[in-house]
């Protein structure tokens, strides 16, 4: 089933030509089915990049998907045109007075700072807040995660002795919990952090639960309060070459990245990197879309609808 967005979407011709199953918006509006509505508050600085990876992973469901953006408004991005937001994102104050089925929470490149220095942290908290009562489930991938899991959690972030740049193996746990179904038992996932998440915390916390982790890299996928929020602390997302821009961009920038592991063929950063995880990323954002968002919203989101602030 395809996913819903704006027809002049620039990546829109992408995922055509990509064979992926884009329905134009007149084409939606004939269809007596309720789709979702699934906000994605993009914190990444290459907006359109982080648009098309995350379009491909959610287009592979059975499910009519509307896909709606928002930004910051306290933090100016750098690396996307301004009339590329104003006509595909919205900002918070425009979407807070309604429900939503689900919402993304992407990654962004801070991790370094403390939470609080953050320059748009008092908006992301407010829109956290905002999520208990006005989404079925939100999903929090990278730094979208850790900044989830410390503010909603207290669960604390740590710096790495260096950063995890790479493809690594990951192991499922408790086999019939829905996020994992369909997982083989150990599977590729891309890794690109400078800090790690307190595993003993997460433990501890009655309301969390860790389904599926590293042996190198540590908590994965970490389900709280039963599916209602979620936490991808890796990157299932990423394209083929998304790794391979960050490390030669740090290598131009001097800083001598370590090369990524188990991504390019023979460690040579001049061949072609190999595919190995997407089949796991469609098959998370499938479950995330059926277990936690469809199989639980209500059919009329206007049935349960709160006005933030009042």
């Amino acid at each position: 089933m395809p996913i819903r967005i704006d027809n002049d979407l620039p990546v829109k011709k992408v995922l055509e030509q990509e064979n992926i199953f884009v329905m134009d918006e007149h084409r939606a509006m004939t269809q007596d089915i309720r789709p979702l509505d699934i906000l994605i508050l993009n914190l990444m600085p290459l907006k359109e990049d982080t648009e098309l990876q995350l379009l491909r992973s959610l287009s592979n469901t059975p499910l009519q998907v509307n896909i709606s953006f928002i930004r910051t408004m306290s933090y100016e991005s750098k690396h996307v045109s301004e009339s590329h937001l104003e006509r595909f994102y919205s900002d918070f104050e425009h979407v807070k007075n309604r429900k939503w089925d689900g919402l993304i929470i992407t990654g962004a490149p801070v991790e370094n700072m403390e939470f609080e220095e953050v320059e748009y942290w008092d908006e992301l908290t407010a829109i956290m807040d905002w999520s208990v009562t006005n989404v079925t489930s939100t999903l929090h991938i990278c730094w979208g995660a850790q900044a989830g899991l410390y503010y909603r959690y207290g669960v604390k972030k740590y710096q790495l002795p260096e950063k995890f740049s790479g493809v690594y193996k990951h192991y499922t746990f408790h086999k019939r919990t829905p996020l994992v179904r369909g997982f083989d038992d150990s599977f590729l996932v891309p890794q690109s952090r400078y800090t790690g998440v307190d595993k003993q915390a997460i433990v501890d916390n009655p309301l969390l639960e860790i389904v599926a982790e590293s042996d190198i890299t540590g908590p994965y996928l970490i389900i709280g309060e039963d599916g209602k929020n979620i936490f991808v602390t890796g990157h299932p997302e990423y394209d083929t070459f998304t790794l391979d821009q960050e490390y030669k961009r740090d290598l131009d920038k001097g800083l001598e990245p370590q090369l990524p592991v188990n991504y390019y063929p023979d460690d040579d950063c001049n061949r072609k990197p190999v595919l190995s995880w997407r089949s796991h990323a469609n098959n998370l954002y499938t479950n995330w879309l059926n277990y936690y968002v469809y199989q639980t919203t209500p059919y009329d989101l206007n049935d349960k609808v709160q006005t933030y602030g009042n």
